[in-house]
């Protein structure tokens, strides 16, 4: 079993949810264990991207983007599983975290335009 910590995104995404449904969601990265991330299988992936490796594990509508920082996991993302953030990271297009957020803003602001223009 391994500790795991959160980033300040990964974080702000937890607290969106219920206390039942953050114990939901968590309950599934807390139980991996080494074996699992030597031979990934659904719903835990592997991939790599500027020379890291980076795992994604479904847990309900959330995708939890993470590595291994000694005997830590180390979730850098919470991304529903609709959004244009998932979709990026699980097809592998270079892009950074601050990419990720800048896009999340701008991909709202356009659809506000949009309903503003039709209105």
């Amino acid at each position: 079993m391994f500790q795991v910590t959160f980033s300040e995104q990964a974080i702000s995404e937890l607290n969106k949810l219920d206390k039942l449904a953050q114990l939901e969601a968590v309950e599934p990265i807390s139980g991996l264990r080494p074996a699992d991330l030597e031979k990934p299988r659904e719903p835990l992936g592997r991939f790599h991207r500027g020379g890291e490796t980076l795992y994604r594990l479904r847990s309900g509508d959330h995708r939890f983007y993470f590595d291994i920082q000694a005997n830590t996991l180390f979730v850098r993302y919470i991304l529903h599983r609709n959004s244009l953030e998932d979709f990026l990271l699980r097809n592998k297009l270079p892009v950074t975290e601050t990419q990720l957020v800048e896009q999340h803003s701008k991909f709202w602001k356009y659809l506000e335009s949009l309903t503003k223009k039709a209105g």
